[in-house]
């Protein structure tokens, strides 16, 4: 049986970085409670403030001897009602309301307000159902004349400025990509992000998008999708198949589908990215309560620990650390959770690709690595890897066993910090002689205290090591008896 006892947490957690944690010591907190993604949203700041947060989120990282991945999520195209003459205005079921595209900013009443989006009068029609502020208010659409779309309200409340709107439904035809994602682009680029998020895809061509104009801004970022449409769920399979990441925004998705069918869409969406050797990160108040009190609620507790059973690699933090009161306590909590999950059967237990026929061998030794380390005892797994595929790879096969990336980049070693259960370890020397490398890299696990004489490590890597994509070879040692094994 594998060994599992005093293994790191192997769900990743990811947070945004805010007011309430911008300042050296809210970012070191944030480390020390065991954060290992950090979250910039463009939806606010300047490129010169997001370029000052990143410098700091690594140099502080550096401080702790983190290699700490930064993903910069782009804004996407914000469909918003505009702002009113008093702030708000409060909406009784069968109220009729007028949404304008042709109206002032800052001139909504109580009959009407002006809309952000100029082409939301081609994009519904009578019988629609907008959907805003997050589900709060519900109208349908009654007819459509010029810049107008005239609604019933359905669900009444206090409709406020700059509150978003969605189509039930989906099919908003909105570009994914604004002017201000493109120049965000750069600005991601500029700070060598780890990671991009594209708010809003519909479909592959979304995703191949950003990317091109990425490489073209001299980044090798992974693009994460953000399934937040109901278009997205139709096109599943090619977007995660473009992408290197999928976030399962619940909250625009939740209003898009309607909050009911979210549980399964979640569970059908991390099993299929698993499946397709994509990460998968869950996000959208996941501690909520958080913001304002020390402790999560017990339907919080079991969010968490659900999302970590279905094998998501990641769980993200929004406003609990960007905003919340106790923003290092939530990373904290979230933990522990995640740790506690961890220890379920579920989820240490596979059949992942187990009838699969393999196309690559670097792809076919991570998942026979991953099998004999299931069914040996094994203590821990070191990959040596230029890109960090291998350790990707091996993530996706649920297992109690640490997964080890030893790299020479930078880079490589902050991206596998999302995966679930590899642990980046920085390894310089690159040895034609395979002997010598295997005792460096178990020399090296040992003084960190990561295995012990006696233990079995499965070391893999390539003939060509310092080549890309070469990984050929796997090889089980004993540590403290290395001579009886290396040939």
């Amino acid at each position: 049986m594998p060994i599992t006892r005093n293994v790191p947490r192997r769900t990743k957690i990811v947070a945004t970085i805010g007011p309430a944690t911008e300042s050296d010591d809210a970012i070191d907190e944030l480390i020390k409670a065991g954060v290992d993604v950090l979250r910039l949203n463009f939806s606010h700041g300047t490129p010169a403030e997001h370029q000052a947060r990143a410098e700091k989120i690594r140099r502080i990282g550096h401080d702790n001897n983190r290699h700490l991945a930064i993903l910069t999520d782009l804004q996407g195209p914000k469909i918003r009602v505009c702002k009113f003459r008093d702030g708000s205005v409060e909406l009784e079921v069968g109220d009729p309301f007028v949404l304008d595209t042709a109206r002032a900013d800052g001139d909504g009443d109580r009959d009407g307000v002006g809309v952000t989006y100029q082409k939301l009068p081609d994009d519904v029609g009578p019988g629609n159902l907008l959907v805003l502020d997050d589900g709060r208010l519900i109208f349908e659409v009654e007819s459509v004349e010029g810049s107008q779309v005239h609604c019933r309200v359905q669900v009444g409340g206090t409709l406020s400025d700059n509150k978003g709107i969605n189509l039930k439904g989906g099919g908003l035809t909105a570009e994914v990509l604004t002017p201000k994602d493109r120049e965000d682009i750069k600005t991601s680029a500029l700070i060598d992000a780890d990671f991009v998020a594209v708010s809003f895809p519909r479909n592959a061509e979304d995703i191949e998008t950003a990317r091109r104009l990425l490489r073209e801004a001299g980044s090798q970022a992974g693009l994460v999708a953000k399934i937040e449409r109901a278009e997205a769920l139709e096109n599943l399979d090619e977007i995660i198949r473009a992408s290197d990441a999928i976030m399962i925004a619940r909250g625009d998705l939740g209003v898009e589908i309607g909050d009911a069918k979210l549980p399964a869409a979640q569970k059908d969406i991390i099993r299929k990215a698993r499946a397709l050797n994509c990460v998968v990160i869950t996000a959208t108040q996941m501690m909520e309560s958080m913001r304002d009190n020390p402790i999560p609620t017990r339907a919080e507790v079991f969010d968490v620990a659900n999302a970590v059973l279905d094998g998501t690699d990641a769980v993200m933090l929004s406003a609990e650390t960007a905003t919340g009161a106790y923003p290092a306590k939530t990373v904290a909590a979230m933990s522990d959770i995640c740790d506690n999950a961890e220890q379920h059967a579920r989820a240490i237990k596979s059949r992942h690709r187990l009838d699969d026929v393999f196309e690559r061998v670097d792809e076919a030794i991570a998942m026979a690595s991953m099998y004999t380390a299931n069914h040996l005892g094994v203590r821990a797994i070191a990959t040596l890897t230029e890109s960090g595929s291998t350790a990707l790879w091996m993530s996706r096969i649920s297992s109690g066993i640490p997964i080890y990336a030893l790299s020479r980049h930078d880079s490589t070693l902050r991206k596998v910090n999302l995966y679930r259960g590899v642990f980046p370890i920085y390894f310089p020397t690159i040895h034609t002689n395979h002997a010598e490398a295997n005792q460096e890299a178990v020399d090296l696990m040992h003084k960190r205290g990561t295995i012990a004489d006696g233990d079995l490590v499965i070391i893999t890597k390539g003939d060509l090591m310092g080549t890309g994509g070469g990984t050929n070879a796997m090889k089980v040692v004993e540590v403290g008896n290395m001579p009886h094994f290396v040939a």
